[in-house]
């Protein structure tokens, strides 16, 4: 029996940064054309014939907000018949990550604004972008347990305490923090760096450090076990 297909494809992104002050947040533009007009959505759109479906997400986070992400992953599939009212489309989401002074937003392509958004309080959304979002962050907390995509997410130099709150924030209880860090040290992913970090209402400067990426494909190509966080 021959099969009679109508189905479009989208590339979405849900693109992440983090502060200790904000917590995870995440980018939104507001749409100025139907359907959803008005709505906060993901930054993303209709995949072109000729173009990878990673080209149209990176083409069209920078043509929606201004930004290059420089992490980027695919993550899973929407493909729900209803979840858009002009036809079959399904979404191919992507997990964007960024440091944390990608503030900078500069919004165009339909869009009338760009903006972060704490993962926790996010405003009416359109299509199933709410569902999107959500899967992204309990693919986050997987990956995070034994892969470093946590530092995607920090400066390249950043305080153990940074790093703490990260996994606070995103597994939203507290970090045992003497295990954590015996954990971490143990597996040798922090390089010490000669700077400190002062703190404008603490005392004692903060130590800072480095991810050891080298040693992480070192432990990870003698088939080491890295369980970062559990």
């Amino acid at each position: 029996m021959p099969v009679h297909q109508h189905i479009r494809v989208t590339a979405d992104a849900v693109v992440l940064r983090f502060n200790a002050k904000e917590g995870i947040m995440v980018l939104l533009s507001k749409r100025s054309i139907p359907p959803h007009i008005f709505k906060w959505g993901l930054p993303g759109g209709f995949v072109r014939n000729d173009e990878p479906i990673e080209t149209t997400v990176h083409r069209e986070i920078l043509e929606e907000t201004g930004l290059r992400v420089n992490y980027l992953e695919q993550f899973q599939t929407f493909g729900e018949p209803q979840r858009d009212p002009r036809g079959r489309i399904l979404c191919v989401a992507h997990l964007g990550l960024m440091k944390p002074n990608a503030t900078r937003l500069t919004p165009g392509a339909g869009n009338k604004e760009a903006r972060w958004f704490p993962v926790r309080e996010l405003p009416q959304t359109a299509f199933d972008h709410a569902e999107v979002i959500a899967t992204a962050l309990d693919h986050m907390r997987l990956r995070l347990r034994n892969e470093p995509l946590a530092f995607e997410l920090l400066d390249p130099k950043f305080p153990v305490s940074e790093l703490e709150k990260l996994y606070e924030w995103l597994y939203d209880r507290p970090v045992d923090r003497r295990n954590f860090q015996k954990r971490i040290h143990n597996l040798g992913l922090l390089t010490l760096q000669q700077e400190k970090l002062k703190h404008p209402l603490q005392g004692r400067p903060a130590q800072l450090f480095s991810f050891n990426r080298d040693k992480f494909t070192e432990l990870k190509d003698k088939g080491t076990f890295i369980e970062i966080f559990s």
